[in-house]
């Protein structure tokens, strides 16, 4: 291997083990989601807010943590979505969230890839996300002319098609992505 190419690839520590949630994880998803996007400009702050909705709409179709030595240390997530084409079984990907210390680690590389995985092994034919151009380009997403995420710039919305059909028309996540905190919680 060319000495240039080992710095393309990130090392994850070997005892950090990606698996699904389990209800235990719930809090520690919540304080690492807040932590992660803490200082992100560009964040509304509802991040751990939509995981929460999508989690009480069951629409999370997956939902993992990355842990190292019992410590939920990261977390992504994946919900259906819809497109106006009628296309059917695309997920959208996010949050994904790394708690800070342990960014630029490839843990949320191994978050990512082990989520396509899982979401190709469900027959899922596509996801699309709303993220930064250089990070998800890496994992195959780029931008679908006539595919659309309303009111996002087309720079930043981004799709991966596992089946090589490229929908066309508007995408619509889950209505938990609407989230803004805690009203209603409780409510039945």
């Amino acid at each position: 291997m060319l000495a240039c190419k080992k710095e393309e690839y990130e090392t994850m520590n070997p005892n950090i083990v990606i698996r699904n949630e389990t209800h235990d994880d719930v809090c520690a998803i919540t304080e690492v989601t807040i932590a992660a996007f803490k200082t992100l400009e560009i964040s509304g702050h509802t991040e751990q807010f939509i995981i929460e909705a999508l989690r009480a709409a069951n629409a999370l179709a997956v939902s993992l943590v990355a842990e190292m030595d019992g410590r939920v240390i990261g977390h992504i997530a994946f919900s259906p979505v819809t497109i106006s084409d009628g296309t059917l079984n695309w997920y959208g990907l996010g949050p994904v969230s790394v708690l800070p210390e342990y960014q630029r680690q490839g843990i949320g590389k191994a978050l990512i890839k082990e989520g396509l995985s899982r979401l190709k092994d469900m027959s899922a034919q596509g996801c699309c996300l709303v993220g930064h151009p250089d990070y998800y380009r890496k994992f195959g997403f780029r931008n679908m002319p006539g595919l659309v995420l309303e009111g996002v710039p087309q720079e930043v919305f981004f799709a991966l098609s596992f089946d090589g059909h490229t929908p066309q028309g508007t995408v619509t996540f889950h209505e938990g992505f609407r989230a803004k905190g805690q009203e209603g919680a409780g409510d039945a």
